[in-house]
């Protein structure tokens, strides 16, 4: 079974000594890593409907952007 970021995340966090900027620095990482998970479903889902395009690599960056960016 695929690991997913959330699950990554606490292994890594799990496992890395209790020092903020570190664990910063591995919160970031996960949040790119759901980036690119969400993306992928994104641009399959797409894939599997009659409005796929070229460029859903880009509408899935645009798509996440409006969805989950702060």
């Amino acid at each position: 079974m695929k690991q997913t970021a959330v699950d990554w995340l606490f292994n890594r966090l799990w496992e890395t000594p209790k020092d903020k900027l570190t664990w910063y620095s591995i919160f970031k990482e996960a949040n790119e890593m759901e980036k690119k998970e969400i993306q992928r479903a994104y641009c399959a889902g797409i894939a599997d409907s009659e409005d796929y395009e070229e460029g859903s690599k880009i509408n899935s960056e645009k798509y996440y952007n409006e969805r989950f960016k702060l």
